[in-house]
């Protein structure tokens, strides 16, 4: 019998290591490498069983009847939208979000939608007795839903329980965290035990064509917790964001192979639950100050929905030396370069200001084409002066000051004449491509026509004024 052997293994990351050391070699990251045992005997395979000598597997050609993925929709449009149409059979998802986000009230809604209509659903608490399931449906109103309910976390039970009855169309696993399998020879909640579950699951999803979604924990830094491997594994991972002082729920898909990658769901949480946000950007601009200097409109794109936001910028004198830069939604690095370019080829000086950045209502913003509503906020606030209550914003911003043309410029313009915005400042390239636009761009080729345009109010400071006094 071979002698067992520790192996040191990376919370974090996954790597193994031959021995103890304070920080992994991988990733980076401190006080993340744990001890667990091993056998240098053959691998453990399904079962428990050791596997030895492999069999012969058939295998088939390119040519052949190829089918579009057949889906599943979960009844909940913005769901759908998140995993392009609904759920792909045999297709496992990783969800993710911050505790008390309202993952399991997103997860019992959609279990409860499809149980409704004759689908068999199975709804796998780890972290919560069935008592306490019970009354979370209770609360939404849903505790009539024929969903098949069980509070397991050994997967080889669970697997085992799923196979004798009829195969069900979705199966909830709450959270993988929490799983363990006999297979693998670690405790519960490390990055093997984890991985091994997790890869028995996705192989009965696989082999029966049940649809499976894994619930991730999240690190404190905001990532899904356990090895990155998992996200590789599995078909798609979306992830649930928000913020605590907010009502809104954004759902954002970040790997999805049966669908696009990019896109977004918006929910408001309310006492019956999640409830869809049919026009979200109506939503975040709800609460607008139109006559406030520092604000404006971005017109933006999540995905292929087009959506309006508000950005609140402050800049402020700075009396203690060293100048803060505080940024809420958006990208430090990138509020750093508009700042530099703003200086540089727009005469706006800002070195010894204070500057704020907030994206309105919570959300976060990744796209490029928000440079130019970015600069537009801080020149307003700097100068005093707001920004036209019908104008929408976006262009992205180089750094020799150039502004660039963007994407679905026509989604971009349709979007905001529908909340009654009639002008938009976009780059100069923009405006051969709309002919029969409902709202008129007014042309933004450098970073110093932006800084003309603000100023071109009624200014309660001029920038040349300001610039001067710093």
């Amino acid at each position: 019998m071979a002698k067992p052997k520790a192996s040191f293994i990376c919370q974090n990351c996954g790597a193994v290591h031959g021995r103890w050391q304070g920080r992994c070699e991988a990733c980076g990251d401190w006080n993340t490498i744990v001890e667990e045992g091993s056998s240098l005997s053959a691998p453990i395979g399904p079962g428990g069983v050791r596997i030895g000598k492999g069999r012969i597997i058939a295998m088939e050609g390119l040519t052949g009847a190829s089918l579009d993925a057949p889906r599943l929709p979960a009844g909940i449009a913005e769901l759908d939208r998140v995993t392009g149409g609904g759920f792909v059979k045999g297709s496992v998802i990783l969800l993710g979000g911050e505790p008390g986000i309202g993952k399991s009230t997103l997860l019992i809604q959609a279990a409860a939608a499809l149980a409704k209509r004759g689908q068999r659903v199975v709804y796998i608490s780890g972290e919560e007795a069935v008592a306490q399931v019970r009354l979370r449906a209770d609360r939404l109103g849903l505790a009539d839903s024929p969903v098949d309910l069980a509070a397991e976390t050994h997967v080889d039970d669970i697997v085992a329980t799923l196979s004798a009855g009829k195969t069900p169309a979705l199966v909830i696993i709450d959270s993988i965290q929490t799983m363990w399998t006999s297979a693998v020879e670690a405790a519960p909640g490390t990055v093997t035990q984890v991985r091994g579950s997790a890869q028995a699951l996705i192989r009965y999803a696989k082999t029966t064509g049940a649809a499976v979604i894994l619930v991730g924990h999240v690190t404190k830094d905001g990532q899904i917790a356990g090895p990155r491997v998992v996200e590789h594994m599995v078909d798609a991972v979306i992830f649930f964001e928000g913020e605590g002082g907010h009502d809104f729920r954004i759902l954002r898909g970040l790997k999805n192979r049966f669908g696009p990658t990019d896109e977004i769901g918006v929910f408001e949480m309310r006492g019956n639950g999640l409830n869809e946000v049919a026009n979200p950007s109506a939503l975040f601009l709800g609460t607008r100050d139109p006559n406030a200097a520092g604000t404006s409109v971005f017109a933006g794109m999540e995905g292929t929905r087009p959506l309006l936001v508000e950005l609140q910028a402050l800049v402020v004198p700075n009396g203690m030396g060293t100048p803060r830069r505080a940024v809420v939604g958006w990208d430090t690095s990138r509020l750093a370069m508009i700042l530099a370019v703003l200086e540089a080829h727009g005469g706006v000086r800002l070195g010894q200001y204070d500057v704020y950045l907030n994206v309105a209502g919570g959300l976060r913003i990744a796209e490029p084409a928000a440079d130019l509503a970015v600069a537009a906020a801080l020149v307003s606030s700097l100068t005093g002066n707001p920004l036209p209550i019908d104008m929408a914003i976006f262009g992205e911003v180089s750094l020799s000051g150039a502004v660039r043309p963007v994407s679905h410029t026509g989604h971009r313009l349709k979007e905001a004449a529908k909340l009654g915005f009639t002008r938009a400042a976009a780059p100069l390239a923009q405006q051969a491509e709309e002919s029969d636009r409902a709202v008129g761009i007014h042309a933004i080729e450098r970073i110093a026509d932006l800084v003309a345009l603000v100023a071109a109010g009624k200014p309660v400071r001029t920038v040349e004024r300001v610039a001067r006094d710093g």
